[in-house]
């Protein structure tokens, strides 16, 4: 099973989960760091600090990347790194990504780096953060003092990394940074994001005109238990509403969706808008990143194990029910043929645009063995399963671009802490001693022969 010829191959990581160093060479706190202070916000009370140390160790990371036959390397910038105090640009934060950049080009690795992931300054969440617009015009001036040093080096960069997390999970539910439980700031995050990004990206094109820009979204493919139950079907309607189209209709097509502006009439959006806000949003991007990781399937009748999703801001009536699938370590179902159908969705119903698989992976219970070795076939399947089904979409015309796995090392994984290992490379944080786990030399062997050998065992 062969990928086109120049599809990317990569992997990802992010500032916060593995950067550690949350003190040192300016960088000041992030909502993140703040948020983990709280007793009982992240499992186990574990922090940012010292994560994978990542930036104590970026020039053995790259190693480890350039001995994968990795081809792209997916990062973050911290911002609070860059300006840490949403005013005067910290030079020392900018230094470490351009000594990151270039050793990655010296390695023959594209660098392909995001924005935002998620570690807003918490000075700017001292003003009112995303739920002020003030932030997405911040956001801008931040993008340029980043180009200013590296857009001559860089030709692909993404904005914002999945800004209904930031949003619903940071204001809805306050499961993640800053830890609000506000519906109606909540929305109004997602707005200033989607502007933020249309800013920023602005900000690319006029001061590194060759260079592509897009953004990255998790989607989830919305099934509903009882296509027959009208509450089934409308509890669908309004997740994908909120999960996806809130994002992509703005963005790939000019505008809020109706139906999502009623169910958020109550929260503001539409009182959010001014005249020249969708233009904005909407100049068309480069390329789309495509988070995925496991589809919702959901039912209008909350069970035990599922409750009523907080987060779901208008949709408060919505349940999970299991439907038997082998799932994760953090308790998500697998079920990657949904991929397929994600895609042709996108690819039948959207604006053409590149689309690129910028995160997809699975978390499972890894250990070191007595000899050293981390066997974990679970998530070779994972990973194999996967680019079947992306490959399956290509096959009918989907113009899918690259893959790239989350994550290359484990890391602090938000608000799970420590507890959950998504990693080709094994890190035992105590030592921060790396393994490689099987998965990343299996994946190495995939991105060398640029597609999958179906007689391969270990893919199953």
């Amino acid at each position: 099973m062969t990928f086109p010829d120049e599809f990317v191959w990569g992997v990802s990581t992010a500032a916060y989960q593995i950067e550690g160093a949350t003190t040192v060479d300016g960088r000041r706190p992030s909502i993140w760091d703040t948020f983990s202070a709280r007793p009982g916000a992240v499992a186990c009370g574990d922090t940012g600090e010292p994560a994978a140390d990542h930036y104590r160790r970026m020039s053995e990371d790259v190693t480890l990347l350039a001995d994968l036959g990795v081809r792209a390397y997916r990062f973050s910038i911290a911002w609070p790194r860059v300006v840490p105090d949403a005013a005067e640009v910290n030079p020392a934060g900018l230094d470490f990504y351009e000594r990151l950049v270039d050793t990655l080009l010296q390695a023959g690795i594209t660098p392909w780096p995001t924005l935002y992931h998620w570690d807003l300054p918490q000075a700017l969440e001292d003003r009112g953060g995303w739920a002020e617009r003030e932030t997405a015009y911040r956001f801008a001036d931040y993008v340029a003092a980043v180009l200013g040093r590296l857009g001559d080096r860089v030709g692909t960069w993404t904005t914002l990394n999945e800004p209904w997390c930031s949003a619903f999970l940071g204001y809805g539910s306050g499961r993640h940074a800053p830890g609000r439980t506000e519906p109606a700031a909540a929305v109004a995050a997602a707005h200033h994001l989607l502007l933020a990004h249309g800013l920023g990206a602005s900000v690319i094109r006029g001061q590194a005109r060759a260079a592509r820009v897009g953004l990255t979204l998790n989607l989830f493919p919305v099934s509903v238990a009882d296509p027959d139950n009208a509450g089934d079907v409308e509890v669908g309607r309004r997740i994908d509403g909120l999960q996806n189209r809130l994002f992509l209709d703005p963005v790939l097509r000019g505008g809020y969706p109706a139906d999502v502006l009623a169910d958020l009439e109550p929260y503001g959006l539409g009182r959010l808008l001014t005249a020249d806000d969708l233009e904005v949003i909407s100049v068309p991007p480069d390329l789309l990143g495509i988070n995925y990781y496991r589809d919702l399937y959901v039912s209008s009748v909350p069970d035990a194990r599922s409750g009523p999703p907080s987060e779901w801001v208008g949709a408060e009536n919505a349940g999970f029910p299991r439907r038997g699938l082998p799932r994760t370590d953090s308790d998500w179902d697998i079920n990657a043929g949904e991929l397929t159908g994600l895609l042709l969705r996108l690819h039948e119903t959207y604006p053409p645009v590149p689309l690129y698989l910028t995160e997809n992976g699975a978390a499972f219970r890894d250990r070191v063995s007595a000899d050293g070795a981390v066997s974990d076939a679970e998530r070779i399947a994972f990973i194999a399963d996967h680019l079947r089904a992306a490959h399956a979409a290509i096959e009918r015309g989907v113009d899918l671009r690259g893959y790239f796995y989350w994550s290359l090392l484990d890391n602090f994984e938000w608000a799970e802490g420590y507890t959950k290992r998504f990693g080709l490379v094994h890190v035992d944080f105590a030592t921060q001693r790396r393994t490689p786990k099987a998965s990343a030399s299996w994946y190495s062997q995939v991105m060398a022969d640029n597609g999958l050998r179906e007689h391969d065992d270990r893919a199953r």
